[in-house]
């Protein structure tokens, strides 16, 4: 579908591109989907659905794709996923679904999820790219959501400054650069939450082909001091 309706655009994928997709057609196209309806919630999603105000469905489901509640306060629930991603609910969203019962899950395997795009559009058009599956997460001291890689095949999730000088001469021991985090808060300026534009194509970026994986950029337990 990516290929054909970049032809039908006249743009036709070149080696190099980075092709930004986001997570909700990814979990459309690979059945991701839940009936509320054939949902019983259990007692625990019932009384946290009442101090939320939330479905108990819902969070019934929400707890389902759950590894460990983080923190839980007021209407918000902030969950590590079995994928072991940190965002609110687990990603189980009924936005842009069609149904008034149905809610989405975020891929089983986001990375996989990528490669496989990644692979897929290489057997069509023999071109190599990037592919990053992008989802919308809230941060835990700024204010405001961004697009954030949850998936990523084809290069590195970042560009890593450790060890080298900066302009002055002082070595930097700290940072990295969440590059692939970066793309896709900047694929989301055309994407747009609302217009139904589901993939972007970010071209002219220099960056490596190389083995990655957006996991790699989730800050483990040990080090976040938020968790």
């Amino acid at each position: 579908m990516i290929v054909a309706a970049a032809n039908r655009q006249g743009l036709r994928l070149n080696n190099n591109d980075i092709v930004v997709v986001a997570q909700k057609i990814v979990s459309k196209a690979e059945g991701r989907f839940v009936s509320l309806g054939n949902v019983k919630p259990s007692a625990v999603a019932r009384k946290i659905a009442g101090a939320m105000r939330k479905d108990p469905r819902h969070v019934e489901v929400i707890l389902r794709e759950t590894k460990r509640v983080v923190r839980r306060r007021g209407l918000h629930l902030i969950v590590e996923t079995r994928q072991g991603l940190v965002c609110a609910n687990a990603g189980v969203d009924k936005s842009n679904v069609e149904g008034q019962d149905v809610v989405t899950l975020l891929p089983k395997d986001p990375d996989r999820s990528a490669r496989r795009i990644r692979d897929q559009i290489r057997e069509r058009t023999s071109k190599v790219v990037s592919v990053i599956v992008s989802d919308t997460f809230g941060r835990s001291w700024r204010l405001g959501q961004t697009n954030v890689a949850i998936g990523l095949s084809g290069t590195r999730p970042w560009i890593d400054y450790r060890g080298t000088k900066d302009m002055f001469g002082y070595e930097l021991s700290v940072t990295r650069m969440a590059v692939a985090d970066e793309l896709a808060g900047a694929a989301e300026l055309v994407m747009n939450k609302k217009d139904g534009i589901p993939v972007a194509i970010i071209r002219g970026y220099p960056h490596p082909h190389a083995r990655g994986s957006a996991r790699q950029l989730v800050r483990p337990a040990r080090q976040d001091l938020f968790r």
